[in-house]
């Protein structure tokens, strides 16, 4: 028999891109799924269009709860799934037809724990259709080679989004609330979980680029992603210090990104002071990692000239997706 799939959505103040999310997901060419709606508190009328769209369509299930974010949302409905496969979708972005039934049988074919797909960015003044669906490519990684991959950004993301997971991985794992960055903040105990990672470079999930957050309005919270990282250095030099050149080239590129992203106005000092001693301490064990991106080698030439002159010469050029 085949598997059920949860598909875990979280919804807030999305009504405007709910529908063409939902529209997706119920529409796949893969028939056993369960989708649970998380309504986390919405003001703008997204509650409702969860229940609308249970009232057609009997596999669809409405979690209504009070505010608590994403994370919350994403645990609340790992509470009560029922598949033995998971996967996430955001609420403003959609899935191609055939993203579950890819990727189910990619994690049939190659008997891995977790099976990711491309995804495609969009934004509201671009077709929201993909312009290329990729190869198919397949690739099988080891469990330490996804870790690797992950962490020096090449090939695999972070994200949980645009892949499925065996549902058992996340019995003792939830995301952590109140935190940027969730996903990060579970990529490590969950490759630590896996045996074998498949990738394919078929395009199956389609990411909207809203304006805002190319930029984004920056805020403290923002540094979580340094507390990520910098505490995944302390634990994998502790237990697993084959991974730390790869945890050290992520936190460089936490570290170059925050700081750029700061605003100059004296109000954010500190976090660029936190951040270019990252990049001081950082860049002689990155310099000389042959797995290092470009984009990182790039900037530890330019952080040579000193923290001033780094800042002037990348003003208003945000490094983005760093």
């Amino acid at each position: 028999m085949a598997p059920t799939v949860s598909i875990i959505v979280p919804v807030y103040n999305v009504a405007a891109y709910l529908s063409q999310c939902l529209d997706s997901i119920v529409g796949q060419s893969y028939a056993h799924i369960e989708v649970l709606l998380v309504d986390d508190g919405s003001t703008d009328g997204s509650g409702d269009i969860c229940d609308q769209w249970a009232l057609r369509d009997s596999r669809i299930r409405v979690i209504h709860k009070a505010n608590g974010g994403l994370s919350d949302a994403r645990n609340a409905a790992l509470e009560c799934m029922t598949g033995t496969l998971v996967m996430m979708v955001d609420s403003d972005d959609y899935i191609t037809q055939d993203c579950v039934e890819t990727l189910v049988n990619l994690m049939d074919d190659t008997r891995c724990d977790i099976a990711v797909g491309q995804w495609q960015m969009f934004d509201d003044h671009t077709q929201s259709q993909p312009h290329n669906r990729g190869n198919g490519r397949v690739t099988v990684f080891g469990r330490d080679q996804a870790i690797e991959h992950i962490f020096y950004q090449d090939t695999l993301t972070h994200s949980v989004c645009s892949r499925i997971f065996r549902a058992s991985l996340f019995e003792r794992l939830r995301f952590p609330v109140g935190m940027l960055y969730e996903d990060l903040a579970v990529a490590y105990p969950l490759m630590l979980q896996v045996s074998r990672v498949a990738f394919t470079t078929r395009v199956v999930y389609l990411y909207r680029q809203h304006p805002s957050s190319i930029t984004g309005h920056f805020t403290r919270q923002r540094t979580h992603v340094l507390d990520i990282l910098e505490a995944l250095e302390d634990q994998v030099a502790r237990d697993n210090p084959q991974f730390l050149p790869a945890v050290q080239s992520r936190l460089l590129s936490a570290c170059f990104n925050i700081m750029l992203l700061c605003p100059r106005d004296g109000a954010y000092n500190d976090i660029i002071d936190r951040c270019w001693l990252g990049i001081c301490r950082l860049r002689w064990h990155c310099v000389t990692d042959r797995r290092v991106r470009a984009k990182n080698r790039l900037g530890i030439l330019a952080s040579l000239v000193g923290k001033m002159v780094f800042l002037r010469l990348f003003s208003g050029k945000i490094l983005k997706k760093y």
